[in-house]
């Protein structure tokens, strides 16, 4: 398991540790019982066979409840987890709207919260296909992703969050999204995880978690760069191109 890289990485992380610690338990338990089982009731002579035992009523009920009492275990962990890591907070500082298609990704840095785009307008990276872009997000800030899809479902995700999307077509500009909150620096790997079509292995992509200052003067950077749009790059027959939004015409400085 990747060590996380968010507060919602953490909750996950301890979910998935905890239950693997229950299976194993369980799972001693059981073989525990099977080898005790074969030893203590071997057939010890050629004329002796063991006990046969047609049924055992208090066994058959702790086989019954026994089950049971470890779903709802598993099920009340479960939705304590996913409360946390979904409990998303109104207009996080950082909105990202992600568009996966074939076979690249566009990452457009959206206006608004406490940390403003440069002029409040859609800063852009696009990749290509063996040219991966680079997703740029600031430490300590909680970042709302907004998923979609022009072509086919992709899946939005990278191993350090511990979680990852569904990124489905559709012509609404608020499809899937989900938000994280990154508690550490580096540079991490991100990738599509639904099988996309003939090229789905070049769907990759890189994740640098950096300083406020240092994401500011990366959006910055954007707007001298040119890649500026009044809108979010929706994807299509290029990747820079606004095909949800109209015709689809080529550019993003439009």
């Amino acid at each position: 398991m990747p060590d996380p890289v968010t507060t919602q990485g953490q909750h996950i992380f301890l979910l998935w540790r905890w239950a693997w610690v229950a299976a194993l338990a369980t799972g001693g338990v059981v073989w525990g019982l099977i080898f005790y089982a074969a030893f203590r009731f071997r057939r010890r002579s050629d004329d002796e066979v063991p006990v046969q035992t047609r049924y055992n009523l208090p066994l058959e009920i702790f086989y019954t409840i026994a089950p049971i009492i470890m779903v709802v275990v598993f099920f009340v962990h479960t939705e304590r987890t996913q409360n946390a890591i979904r409990a998303n907070i109104p207009d996080p500082p950082v909105t990202v709207y992600v568009v996966g298609q074939q076979w690249t990704w566009t990452f457009n840095y959206m206006p608004g919260g406490e940390i403003h785009t440069p002029g409040n307008q859609v800063l852009y990276s696009v990749g290509e296909a063996g040219n991966p872009p680079t997703l740029v997000l600031p430490v300590g800030e909680t970042v709302e992703f907004k998923l979609h899809s022009p072509d086919v479902i992709h899946d939005f995700g990278v191993p350090g969050f511990l979680e990852k999307e569904d990124v489905i077509p559709g012509p609404a500009i608020d499809d899937n999204h989900f938000q994280v909150k990154p508690i550490v620096t580096g540079t991490f790997k991100g990738k599509c995880y639904e099988l996309c079509g003939v090229y789905h292995s070049r769907m990759l992509f890189n994740v640098k978690i950096v300083t406020e200052a240092e994401f500011q003067a990366y959006l910055q950077q954007l707007q001298a760069q040119g890649n500026v749009a009044a809108q979010p790059l929706l994807g299509g027959s290029q990747s820079q191109t606004q095909a949800g939004l109209g015709s689809g015409s080529e550019g993003g400085s439009e």
